[in-house]
């Protein structure tokens, strides 16, 4: 197969991507979007399928913010380094976490694009929420979240996943962001499927799922 090959967004997502752009902006000239989750729920891949559909839009990985000594106390720099300059209009700059070095590369640009992405576990927290036009929560369960992460990892990470599991069970206690999200995507066996979050920001206008189970909104 070509690598450069991707497939066509499933109609849920491209659905998605559509209500997305009528959205106002957020953050600055920006719609930034949260994609939220526990570590394993499938953040990462719904979250690339989604950039596609909305023609490339860029990706901001928590990931890249974190580090090893900050799991999740990253709330400053990520306001510094990204969400400030582009509340302001301006291209963002941050230093993205190397898990294996062990520390921050050099700067990387973010310019002020019409949606941007921002995904990982966090995405959804108190100090980002009034920055987002919509935040989506994957909705898995944390046991089996966590094991699909310790598998995909595997024993080499599992001294990491030993220490994650207690500090994630921390932050979600301290700072949750289920019960904000304005929809809830699920991946089922037909693809996916995005439902009304707890948040009921929703309008019942436009379906989004393409499957079995309840009718999805947005």
């Amino acid at each position: 197969m070509n690598p450069s090959f991707r497939p066509a967004p499933e109609p849920a997502v491209r659905d998605l991507a559509s209500r997305i752009r009528r959205l106002s902006p957020s953050c600055g000239p920006v719609r930034l979007v949260g994609v939220d989750g526990h570590a394993g729920s499938g953040k990462t891949t719904f979250a690339e399928q989604l950039a596609g559909a909305l023609g490339g839009a860029p990706l901001l990985r928590l990931d890249d913010i974190a580090s090893h000594e900050e799991l999740f106390g990253w709330t400053g720099r990520l306001l510094d380094q990204v969400i400030e300059p582009l509340a302001g209009g301006r291209t963002a700059h941050y230093a993205p976490y190397d898990w294996r070095a062990r520390g921050f590369g050099p700067p990387r640009p973010l310019p002020p694009a019409p949606v941007i992405l921002v995904e990982g576990v966090g995405a959804g927290r108190r100090a980002l929420r009034p920055r987002l036009a919509l935040l989506l929560w994957m909705e898995l369960p944390r046991e089996e979240a966590w094991a699909r992460g310790r598998s995909r990892d595997g024993e080499e990470q599992r001294e990491f996943w030993n220490g994650w599991v207690p500090a994630e069970r921390r932050h979600f206690a301290d700072d949750p962001s289920r019960p904000f999200a304005d929809l809830l995507v699920r991946q089922g066996e037909r693809g996916y499927e995005v439902f009304p979050g707890p948040a009921g920001t929703a309008g019942p206008d436009h379906s989004l799922t393409h499957g079995d189970g309840p009718p999805a909104v947005c």
